[in-house]
């Protein structure tokens, strides 16, 4: 009768052992599950957060050497059409005309910011 009592304290143990393990199976999976959602709703939006700023920087790099650009050939266009203005007492002009033109530029992009849509939620 001890041997049966015995084998039977042996076999409880070991099922106590498996469903011990089996919980603690359970416990990491619902762990690794957890940090596998967390970094799908952080990496992945701000991966495409980052993709969205670097092509808006390049983009305003480009636009901003395009109007430097646009605006220094306007002022060598003034100096060498526009006979008056290459010399004598009036060749600040030129120079004028583009500080105008270049602040008129700035006023139109600036005017097209939406304050609306820079606090916007995503869909």
């Amino acid at each position: 009768m001890s041997d049966t009592n015995d084998l039977e304290q042996r076999l409880a143990r070991r099922a106590d052992k498996a469903k011990a393990a089996e919980a603690d199976a359970s416990v990491g999976d619902i762990v690794d599950y957890v940090k596998a959602y967390a970094k799908q709703e952080t990496v992945g939006p701000l991966k495409g957060a980052g993709r969205w700023l670097g092509f808006g920087a390049i983009a305003a790099l480009l636009v901003s050497l395009g109007i430097v650009l646009l605006l220094v050939g306007l002022l060598r266009m003034l100096q060498t059409e526009w006979v008056r203005s290459a010399s004598g007492s009036l060749s600040w002009l030129a120079y004028l005309i583009t500080l105008v033109v270049a602040g008129g530029v700035i006023a139109l992009a600036i005017s097209r910011i939406k304050k609306a849509t820079l606090y916007k939620e995503p869909k």
